[in-house]
């Protein structure tokens, strides 16, 4: 399997700035991805995306295999022509989504049956399964070891439990993944809240030799608080060489505080599911543009912002997109989401790069204060 090299450019406390090199380009990190659950970036076409400033996309297993199917996928050339995407693409194992169909799915020792929430039809995912499809017929650059998503609250016995699953599913999932030269394989620590677990599952992950490390089992409720306690309590027992990822995670002030305490990547649907129903995240704090104060607004969503959407409509247009329930304002809200949040992470790479990250944190987190509670995460449908 290969490790795609990851070189850390600068660091400033526990925050840390660097690269990671794929076959298919370098991530930029701390790097945003976007969610293309279904091969799409919803409302976004793939190159809005990278102007946007996404180095890597987010592909999903779950869907793509109940639709169109991951051997059609394979058959029309993989997920990266099919989708018309060029650069490193990540999928996730489809657990989560299984795990979020709890009256659906029947777990066992060896992985989960479920049925599809399209048509009812009965599927079967195992590690072997999962690899199969994200790193064969997908064609992921990076694949992700299947896992269980640990419920939250649970109990001491639940989260271990479930750990120790995801630690046997992780060496099936690398067995079955084997060598390759141009893809790799990220592991997927577990255990709830619980300090123990965590570092038991830390330290299995790591030394089953994955090619990079997510923290699985947040953004599921527990808040922004609880987060960043059980980021703060894994993190000791991960190495430094490898990539870190926070899995679903989140709102802007949750992107800052997982950097200041070492993470270096992210995923959420958060920028294109709110701009769907016309929210704008902002420097100055999120814009809700249905609200009656912007129906004459002419300035624009956020002048900080370098992208068309951000910058050439009024709040004023959005607006009236929104009450007109014309396409158009989804479309323009979730590009200028995506932009937005990709200048977040730019930022915080140079402030890093800059010695002025801790500066900047203290900013975001005045300007931000109210905006931490993070709702259960739920699949992009």
């Amino acid at each position: 399997m290969a490790t795609f090299p990851f070189q850390i450019k600068a660091t400033e406390g526990a925050a840390r700035t660097g690269t990671l090199t794929t076959p298919r380009g370098e991530i930029r990190t701390p790097a945003f991805m976007p969610v293309g659950t279904a091969g799409t970036v919803k409302a976004l076409y793939m190159d809005q995306v990278k102007s946007a400033g996404a180095d890597i996309i987010l592909g999903n297993t779950y869907h793509l295999m109940l639709r169109p199917g991951a051997e059609r996928v394979k058959r029309l050339g993989g997920l990266h022509a099919f989708s018309g995407w060029k650069g490193p693409m990540l999928t996730d194992s489809g657990g989560f989504q299984v795990w979020s169909l709890a009256q659906l799915r029947k777990m066992d020792a060896d992985g989960v049956t479920f049925q599809s929430h399209i048509d009812g039809s009965t599927h079967r995912l195992t590690p072997a399964r999962s690899i199969e499809i994200q790193a064969d017929l997908l064609g992921a650059d990076i694949s992700m070891q299947l896992d269980e998503c640990t419920n939250f609250p649970c109990t001491h016995k639940e989260a271990e439990r479930s750990l120790t699953l995801s630690l046997d599913w992780g060496q099936r999932s690398l067995d079955a993944f084997g060598d390759r030269d141009s893809q790799t394989l990220f592991g997927i620590i577990q255990g709830s809240n619980f300090a123990d677990l965590r570092e038991q599952s830390a330290k299995g992950v790591v030394a089953q030799g994955f090619g990079g490390i997510a923290l699985g089992g947040l953004a599921v409720g527990e808040g922004h608080e609880q987060m960043c306690a059980t980021i703060d309590m894994t993190v000791p027992h991960l190495p430094g060489h490898l990539p870190r990822y926070v899995m679903g995670v989140g709102k802007p002030i949750d992107l800052v505080e997982s950097v200041a305490r070492g993470i270096d990547m992210f995923d959420c649907v958060l920028p294109t599911r709110s701009g769907r129903h016309g929210q704008a995240w902002t420097w100055a704090g999120p814009v809700n543009v249905k609200n009656a104060q912007f129906a004459e607004d002419l300035s624009p969503l956020d002048e900080g912002v370098d992208c068309p959407a951000s910058r050439d409509y009024s709040r004023a247009y959005y607006h009236h997109l929104f009450k007109a329930g014309e396409y158009l304002g989804p479309m323009l809200l979730s590009w200028h989401n995506t932009a937005f949040f990709q200048s977040l992470m730019a930022e915080i790479r140079l402030s890093i790069l800059e010695g002025r990250f801790e500066a900047l944190r203290s900013e975001l987190a005045v300007r931000w204060a109210g905006t931490k509670s993070s709702p259960k995460a739920e699949p992009e449908a």
